[in-house]
């Protein structure tokens, strides 16, 4: 298999919100945006995958807007553990920009599916 760039960033990307999810949960004792953020954040990368197998083109745009949706979800989730100060301004930065590409890459994704 030849190298996807959005498979592999979103791969990274979940690897990133898994520990994220792990630290919440262990050294600031929060759970609920914890699981809120581990969900939507790594279910990104397993909708991009899904799309790979795709039946129809059809299907592979809708697996596709799926991770775009479940990317924008995951930037609100960052926005709130920010705003609240479970995570510091350098986390947020770092992990915001790098759910921000996805979101990118996503997009273009789905405009090109759809006009080709």
């Amino acid at each position: 298999m030849k190298d996807n760039i959005v498979v592999d960033k979103s791969k990274a990307f979940a690897i990133r919100i898994i520990r994220l999810y792990q630290y919440l949960g262990s050294d600031k004792k929060e759970f609920v945006l914890a699981k809120q953020i581990l969900r939507s954040g790594t279910s990104i990368g397993a909708n991009v995958r899904e799309a790979q197998h795709g039946q129809s083109k059809k299907d592979f745009i809708a697996k596709m807007n799926i991770a775009l949706k479940e990317a924008a979800e995951t930037e609100y989730w960052l926005e709130l553990l920010y705003e609240t100060n479970y995570i510091d301004n350098s986390a947020y930065d770092s992990i915001y920009k790098d759910c921000n590409e996805l979101n990118r890459l996503l997009v273009a994704i789905v405009r090109n599916s759809m006009h080709n």
